[in-house]
């Protein structure tokens, strides 16, 4: 029976019988281990990367086209000749075979180390419990670009002056049934490096063209990592609990926002995908929490573009007994600290703008800075938000926070105490973007009721994202909750702006995406399939 998206061609009619012959040969073609060394590290398996990392240094230095003189890596090997490997990887790229011969690289998705196969001594081990020896030589001529393979040998130094392995047994892993991207240009298509970031991710470690500065996925991500460590070191340093609130619920609340919504059987409910976690988060005060944090997955459905997923991270974290303004100060500093930990210096550079956070980010009321962009403009509290939309979100380009929002589109924040018509509420925008969103958090039970109250008003008069009831929350409220700032931070927009990156699916793994257009064998497309 055929394996679905392998298209029959000569490249996979090859790599079909290949497996098929390695499985004469070796029995089970996909073994379940292959134990690795601990050359290293005592305490580790040896990859690709440490290997290369720690025996580099024996490679000899020479001038680019020129040739290393003999003496250095005759000296290198009667060294390297000693330690003895076990290590395993994707076969990167296609042997070159020289007779009875063969060089090849072999990469752990990071770093590529050269092998030397030579049919004279090399031993391929069987997959079957017993383990026999079989023919190494034979088993190298079936494998294929792409095979993951493990083997053992020892180090040295080419002629050319390259660290590899002279292979002394092999043993296969698993066969690479499709062909692999190009190794030189990488993956162009935005929507396959999205839909199928395995082949994405595949394609920027095989890559061999790459312009400075150019991150693979793999270092996106490994980058989006780093900066999470951070936030989280950051917090917990400044005595902030982590904390898991659910993801389904029996309210939509938290946001104004489109919920997912699905019905719980056992329960007999209907229950919604969380698109905030605040009011738990709030309810944690109430509590006696003072410093709360929680990295979560939110869920919107709402329109997708540059800057939207339905399936989003967010940073979420309150502070009792602070205000806006230190909200402010901390998010300022927390993100300067994360950028530099990141990147070892503070300058961010994205598309055409290069974004510096080390310089105090400026603060402009929503009516400053509407005055600013559109002096001719006609201020009221009821266009405010528009006129900003309109005519300032655009400008705002180094890292600029926008503080006094308009009290009626927020509902969650305090009022400010010099001017009850604003919210003491502040967005942060860096090159056009929202990134952060804070406010003195509203704690008046009496006042949060009222303010539900009108948005359910708005709901009834076809608001779709305006706010539901919650009388849990507010029964929460009437226990006492302190005085407290909260801030959300859009986990994935800050890693677009630290990785370059324009599109947020870039810097999420596996974005939502239309369902993939598929043919049947006239070539004509299934009506079952969504239209792109």
């Amino acid at each position: 029976m055929p394996v679905p998206f392998i298209e029959d061609n000569d490249q996979t009619r090859a790599r079909h019988e290949h497996l098929e012959a390695l499985r004469q040969l070796v029995g089970n073609a996909y073994p379940n281990k292959f134990v690795r060394s601990q050359v290293v590290d005592a305490q580790r398996e040896d990859t690709i990367s440490s290997i290369v990392e720690k025996f580099r240094s024996f490679e000899p230095s020479v001038n680019e086209g020129e040739r290393p003189a003999p003496e250095p890596i005759e000296l290198a090997n009667q060294q390297l000749n000693k330690v003895t490997v076990r290590i395993a990887g994707r076969i990167a790229s296609p042997p070159r075979v020289m007779g009875k011969a063969a060089f090849m690289h072999l990469s752990d998705g990071v770093t590529r180390l050269q092998v030397y196969i030579r049919r004279a001594d090399v031993k391929g081990v069987s997959n079957n419990a017993d383990e026999a020896e079989v023919d190494g030589w034979q088993m190298f001529n079936l494998l294929d670009h792409g095979d993951f393979i493990g083997v053992e040998g020892y180090l040295f130094i080419t002629k050319t002056g390259e660290l590899s392995v002279h292979v002394l047994s092999m043993q296969f892993l698993a066969k690479a049934m499709l062909p692999l991207p190009d190794k030189m240009h990488g993956i162009h298509d935005p929507e396959i490096r999205q839909r199928q970031r395995y082949v994405d991710l595949i394609a920027g470690s095989l890559k061999l063209e790459r312009e400075e500065g150019d991150l693979t996925p793999r270092e996106v991500f490994e980058r989006r990592a780093a900066i999470i460590r951070e936030f989280r070191r950051i917090l917990d340093e400044h005595g902030y609990i982590e904390v898991e609130t659910p993801m389904l619920t029996p309210l939509a609340t938290g946001a104004a926002a489109r919920p997912f919504e699905t019905y719980h059987n056992a329960l007999g409910i209907p229950l919604y995908a969380r698109i905030a976690p605040e009011l738990y988060l709030k309810r944690l005060l109430v509590g006696g929490f003072e410093k709360v944090y929680e990295l979560n997955r939110n869920f919107r459905n709402e329109g997708i573009d540059r800057t939207h997923n339905p399936e989003f991270t967010m940073l979420e974290f309150y502070w009792a007994y602070a205000d806006v303004t230190q909200m402010m100060d901390f998010c300022e500093a927390m993100l300067r600290a994360t950028v530099f930990s990141a990147l070892g210096h503070t300058h961010v550079r994205f598309g055409e703008h290069e974004i510096d956070f080390g310089p105090i980010f400026e603060r402009l009321t929503m009516r400053e800075s509407v005055a600013r962009y559109a002096p001719d403009a006609e201020i009221t509290d009821e266009n405010l938000l528009a006129l900003f939309e309109e005519h300032v979100e655009h400008h705002l380009i180094q890292p600029t926070f926008i503080y006094d929002f308009p009290k009626v589109v927020s509902p969650l924040s305090k009022a400010s105490p010099a001017n009850p018509s604003v919210a003491e509420r502040f967005e942060l925008f860096i090159v056009s973007m929202e990134c952060a969103n804070g406010f003195s958090e509203l704690n008046d039970p009496a006042e949060q009721h009222q303010r539900f109250i009108d948005q359910v008003s708005e709901r009834e008069r076809g608001d779709e994202e305006a706010m539901v009831m919650d009388d849990d929350y507010i029964r929460a409220l009437s226990y006492g909750m302190p005085p407290a700032a909260g801030i959300g931070i859009g986990i994935d927009r800050f890693v677009m702006l630290v990785t370059g990156k324009q599109s947020i699916r870039d810097v999420i793994l596996f974005p939502h995406m239309r369902p993939e257009r598929r043919t049947n064998d006239a070539g004509e497309a299934n009506p079952t399939d969504a239209p792109e």
